[in-house]
């Protein structure tokens, strides 16, 4: 006697919510000090994935060998980016270690200025972290310090806090050394460097009008003087523990000539590693056991200076697991519901609404705040919507670094903005600020969301999925679609 196989369904609408809203909530439960619990999010991403396993059993008719297929393909369809956010953790290392990392931060705090303390402020934060991909590490080493030099001028704490917000998650989402800038567009199906150039568009534009904002509210402080003593305590100790030298600058530059040149994202980044290492050789009298030490557990600053110790320790290829084994979580759990069709259900929802390319870069970039704000992690505000929307701008003839970019111009700059947000929380605990005061100053994490919505409407920069030169195997697909 042969077991009939089961007949596999499409889920309706409430099934399809189950797992999400029960990972929802475990996640707030997880996140929010008001449950006072204060765990990591991936054992609840990992609960929220055997949840939807068992509703794909019992309601869709679904195997547990179809769902392990789908989870494997979702997990190595980002193999590429778990690959290159190791070697991030390498350059990282070495770049410290040989002092690269220092000397950008020396010579970005130089161009502070007593009239111009928000624009300069924003600027610094931008260097810093498109140097460390880190917007947690700026807010809190660096943008401590401007907190404290902006308490000397006398200008309110939520506009400082503001435009260092601004500047941080410029560099997030813009630096190649950034986890989300990484993980956006294996979410979408785009490459790295496409993905950051793409972004130059929308980002771009929102950083010069956030800049106008800090320059028309700097100008009513003009004229005071700048207590720099925190800062050059800073410059001070950099010089006297490491060699800084413009000639640094040339491993960033190179890096940023093979993006240019369209050098794959591996071997580039792995090149600077090396570049790194030989720098912390030449200039800083490192041995090579150092840079070995460095490359896999980064740098420990031991300078006395807590602020540059927390700033110049970090980096290493250990120093990545916690990400990757965060993406492995929320990619276990996308994947079970790609697989079983829960997301498209909740997808074509939501796409009932976005007739035009303007209404569906409207609905991605509202899923992907509506995720920050619900599930109160940023990974998942990109995983989730990435997955749901991925094949609907793919149908629709549009390249997938439209969807990617779509992805950090809300799903990473809103992360800031919502209290129980891991963001959120943590930008208000290293900046002293409650998140709801200086919400209305980060004026880059406001306006880019914006921007992005009126490109899409008006079809600014929408690149077409046959004029991609990354998607050769795609040319003529709109060709194709309106015949």
């Amino acid at each position: 006697m042969t077991t009939k196989p089961k007949v596999k369904r499409e889920a309706k609408l409430w099934e399809a919510l189950i797992p999400v809203v029960f990972t929802i909530a475990l996640l707030m439960y997880a996140v929010l000090p008001f449950f006072k619990v204060e765990q990591e999010v991936h054992i609840p991403l990992i609960l929220g994935a055997l949840v939807a396993a068992l509703v794909a059993v019992t309601r869709l008719g679904y195997t547990w060998a179809e769902i392990e297929e789908g989870i494997i393909s979702s997990i190595s369809g980002t193999m590429q980016a778990i690959i290159i956010l190791a070697i991030i953790g390498m350059i990282i290392g070495t770049w410290i270690l040989g002092g690269i990392v220092p000397t950008l931060i020396y010579y970005g705090l130089k161009i502070i200025s007593p009239g111009f303390f928000l624009v300069a402020s924003c600027i610094l934060c931008c260097i810093v972290s498109l140097s460390t991909g880190s917007s947690w590490t700026t807010a809190g080493t660096v943008g401590i310090a401007l907190m404290g030099v902006a308490a000397g001028l006398g200008i309110p704490a939520a506009m400082a806090a503001g435009a260092i917000i601004s500047g941080a998650y410029f560099g997030d989402k813009m630096s190649p050394l950034s986890d989300t800038t990484n993980l956006a567009p294996a979410m979408a199906g785009a490459t790295l460097f496409d993905h950051v150039k793409h972004m130059v568009y929308t980002t771009g534009v929102s950083l010069v009008i956030a800049l106008i904002g800090f320059a028309v509210l700097g100008a009513g402080f003009a004229g005071k003087e700048l207590d720099t003593t925190k800062i050059n305590a800073l410059l001070d100790l950099m010089s006297k523990n490491f060699n800084i030298s413009p000639l640094l600058l040339i491993v960033p530059l190179i890096v940023i000539i093979m993006v240019a040149k369209k050098v794959p994202a591996i071997p580039g980044l792995f090149t600077g590693t090396l570049l790194g290492g030989a720098v912390a050789m030449i200039f800083q009298n490192k041995t090579f056991a150092q840079v070995l030490d460095a490359m896999q557990n980064g740098v420990v600053s031991n300078t006395g200076n807590e602020i540059l110790d927390k700033l110049l320790t970090r980096g290493g290829y250990q120093s990545m697991m916690w990400t990757i084994s965060l993406i492995l979580a929320a990619l276990t759990f996308g994947g079970i519901l790609e697989k079983t069709g829960m997301l498209e259900t909740i997808a074509k929802r939501v796409l009932v609404y976005a007739k035009s390319t303007g209404s569906l870069v409207t609905a991605t970039i509202l899923t992907s705040i509506f995720t920050n704000v619900l599930a109160g992690d940023q990974y998942l505000s990109i995983v989730l919507p990435g997955k749901m929307y991925k094949e609907e701008f793919h149908k629709r003839g549009l390249a997938p670094r439209n969807l990617s970019r779509c992805l950090e111009d809300a799903g990473t700059l809103t992360s800031p903005l919502v209290p129980w947000n891991t963001c959120g929380a943590t930008m208000s605990t290293y900046l002293g600020i409650p998140t709801i005061e200086y919400i209305p100053y980060c004026f880059l994490n406001l306006v880019n969301p914006i921007v992005s919505i009126i490109y899409g409407f008006t079809g600014i920069t929408m690149m077409k999925l046959e004029d991609d030169p990354s998607a050769p195997e795609y040319k003529g697909v709109k060709k194709t679609l309106n015949s």
